[in-house]
């Protein structure tokens, strides 16, 4: 009995097909803007889709401050009127100062944003 044998004639007009269709889907993906996988969404964008998932589509942004590695700390609040509260961001968890883990988010901020600004008092101006 023989064995059939593929070409390598064959072999390599295959293996072309697949390099073009991989790349016809690569590109077609790039043009719908989406990300591959791999690549890490900015801190800002993050933590406004982190804000606005936790305090509401009115969350907005106050000030972020890098922390050690991917941590970035900072003030966000629940609309334009309302008062900033602090957060720790990571790349998949934000902690706010609010939050009942209060222990954790202040170990969090020590360890990952020593040199973050407290919040001004809210007293009567001297």
């Amino acid at each position: 009995m023989s064995r059939r044998r593929l070409s390598t004639n064959r072999l390599i007009a295959g293996l072309g097909l697949a390099v073009l269709l991989l790349g016809g889907v690569a590109l077609w993906a790039s043009s719908q803007g989406l990300r591959p996988i791999w690549s890490e969404e900015a801190a800002p964008e993050r933590v406004l889709r982190q804000a606005m998932a936790r305090l509401g589509p009115d969350a907005e942004v106050r000030l972020i401050e890098q922390g050690r590695g991917p941590v970035v700390c900072g003030y966000v609040a629940a609309g334009s009127g309302e008062p900033p509260v602090a957060f720790v961001s990571r790349p998949h968890r934000i902690l706010l100062s609010e939050d009942p883990l209060n222990t954790e988010f202040r170990a969090m901020m020590t360890a990952d944003c020593p040199g973050f600004p407290e919040p001004p008092s809210a007293g009567v101006p001297q």
